[in-house]
């Protein structure tokens, strides 16, 4: 099969598209043929500088196609399913094996494309929100990045659950399209700060619920825009920062929470996970919740995908087609 390999970390230069062996799965396995990948956000970041699993390794987490073989302990899959399926590396390759624990069948309604962008940004997005973040009606939920693909998921969740909806992003532009997806206050960060704006706009109550996703010294100022009680969930590590001795000691006078959060843990712990991406992908099947693609590239120009998501100009996700 093909896929976009590398050999060491770095830049998006280090990806060769090559022939490499088919993946063989087990009895507990699936093997899907891919049809679309899903580039997240950690993908850049594990490229950059995470593990070498294998080399040539494959990098990713998500990606969708249709089931062509089913190990003999696996139930619930058939060959022919359309399905989108996570592991912690692999996703960047017409083929992949698939744990039946990570997979999802994907609903009639909803295309293998927009399936493909859906568990790692709206699992994350709805679990910060809501299992971790304990969003109720009536609060201010403040989303980092609105713009990108977690972002566009929380903001659509927010508003469902009742928030009072803020985001940032990078342009007036961008948070004006956010608008039609729930955002009602937007603050384009490299014009204003944010913690500023955000107690300007809460008469200085602050954020009750903050998802950060960029880390760094923008965690640090998130902490500064919560509320009394405030929980403030991070996740990811967008801004690349080296990591940062945070000071946490206004929490506990304020009765506040800093949760880190990531997807894949929560989803061998119980079924509470994957049951709900599976609710999700019926809301979006539905129509009750939207995904936005933003640009589509060849599975053999990874190299411009990734470049393209880390200059920061995609609305939405970018997906690769092998």
């Amino acid at each position: 099969m093909k896929a976009a390999v590398y050999y060491e970390n770095g830049g998006p230069s280090v990806f060769r598209y090559e022939e490499v062996a088919d993946p063989e799965h087990g009895p507990g396995e699936m093997l899907v043929q891919v049809e679309v990948v899903s580039i997240e956000g950690g993908d850049t970041l594990n490229r950059l500088g995470g593990p070498l699993v294998t080399v040539p390794h494959i990098v990713g987490y998500q990606n969708a196609g249709t089931v062509v073989s089913v190990g003999s302990e696996v139930s619930g899959f058939a060959v022919g399913d359309r399905v989108v399926s996570l592991a912690f590396h692999g996703s960047h390759a017409e083929r992949r094996v698939a744990h039946p624990l990570t997979t999802w069948v994907l609903p009639d309604e909803v295309s293998t494309e927009v399936g493909a962008c859906v568990p790692v940004a709206y699992g994350t997005a709805h679990d910060g929100l809501h299992e971790f973040g304990q969003l109720r009606e009536g609060e201010v939920a403040l989303i980092h990045a609105g713009a990108g693909g977690v972002g566009l998921a929380a903001i659509q969740i927010a508003k469902q659950a009742g928030a009072r909806v803020m985001a940032t992003a990078s342009s007036d532009e961008r948070l004006e399209r956010l608008r039609e997806f729930g955002l009602d206050d937007g603050i384009n960060y490299l014009e204003n700060d944010f913690v500023t704006e955000v107690r300007a706009l809460t008469k200085n109550r602050g954020a009750d619920v903050i998802l950060d996703s960029v880390g760094g010294s923008n965690l640090q100022k998130s902490l500064g825009a919560l509320a009394y009680r405030g929980r403030c969930v991070t996740f990811g590590n967008a801004g690349r920062e080296e990591p940062l001795q945070l000071d946490t000691s206004g929490l506990g006078t304020q009765n506040q929470s800093l949760i880190g959060y990531f997807l894949g843990p929560e989803l061998f712990v119980g079924s509470r996970a994957h049951a709900m991406i599976s609710t999700i992908l019926d809301d979006v099947a539905c129509g009750t919740l939207r995904v936005v693609i933003d640009k589509r590239f060849a599975l053999a120009e990874a190299e411009e995908a990734h470049a393209y998501i880390e200059s920061r100009q995609a609305f939405g996700r970018v997906v690769l087609i092998p």
